[in-house]
């Protein structure tokens, strides 16, 4: 912290042993993390730490929708890097989704292990779509490029299957061919850009939300489905503004956990 600031952003949870580490040895500085929540040994957050996360659920079970509305085989599929309480957001509120317009379709989940084995995650996407699987939500980092390339390879034979991406609008990873086809159905969008604007707006303001632990969602616009939407249906377009406004209206609480996720199903 060699530079005078007001706010100090780290982005990923990966930078959580550093933020911690210049929290404590600098006290009066002020530190911001995304995608992290970082406590001392007692499990109390640090007061000069504000922790950033998302409802990666609520955004994941809008792509859930697409989904379930997509499939032509009734059989999708998630990929997931690690096994985790974050990834497993992703993958509850995508089922969750799924189930929601297509009740009777068979979801097919897998964890690579890594975030960074794209040949793991093409073998992974090469058996779940040798199987019947025609959509698959991919939550795993770079081992979710090898999705996309499994994916472009059956596409260019005719096979008719899609990824979704994560994190931001990934159509142009799903592209091939010469007329710009792509194989990415949408992607589920984290708007960390969204996040730091408002955090960074309330510390300019006084308001430093340094000890919280925030999350940010629909209704702050900081998760949802890509602004490409060229290969969903109105029918799905339309049902993902239904259901966004039953989320965001407390009609529809999406699950985060097993658990919670048991739970949905059986209210269905």
């Amino acid at each position: 912290m060699r530079d005078d600031v007001d706010l100090a952003w780290a982005i990923g949870f990966l930078m959580e042993d550093a933020v911690r580490t210049i929290g404590e040895q600098v006290e009066d500085t002020q530190l911001a993390i995304v995608d992290s929540v970082v406590v001392d040994a007692d499990g109390q957050p640090y007061p000069n730490i504000a922790n950033v996360t998302f409802k990666e659920h609520e955004g994941s079970f809008l792509v859930g929708v697409a989904a379930g509305l997509q499939t032509e085989g009734n059989k999708v599929g998630f990929i997931g890097g690690v096994e985790g309480a974050l990834i497993k957001k992703f993958e509850n509120g995508f089922k969750a989704g799924v189930k929601a317009v297509n009740p009777d379709a068979v979801i097919e989940v897998q964890y690579a292990e890594s975030f960074n084995d794209e040949q793991r995650g093409a073998q992974i996407a090469n058996t779940m779509y040798s199987q019947g699987v025609d959509v698959i939500y991919q939550a795993a980092g770079g081992t979710g490029n090898g999705v996309f390339t499994e994916a472009i390879n059956r596409a260019r034979n005719g096979e008719p299957v899609w990824v979704i991406g994560v994190d931001r609008d990934q159509h142009e990873e799903g592209e091939y061919g010469d007329n710009g086809e792509s194989v990415t159905l949408t992607s589920m969008v984290k708007r960390v850009d969204r996040a730091v604007y408002l955090v960074s707006e309330r510390t300019m303001n006084g308001d430093f939300p340094g000890g919280e632990t925030l999350e940010y969602g629909l209704e702050d616009e900081a998760v949802g489905i890509a602004p490409s939407t060229d290969n969903m249906s109105e029918e799905a377009l339309q049902a993902v503004v239904d259901f966004l406004n039953q989320i965001q209206a407390g009609e529809i609480s999406v699950p985060q956990t097993d658990e919670e996720y048991e739970e949905f199903l059986s209210a269905l």
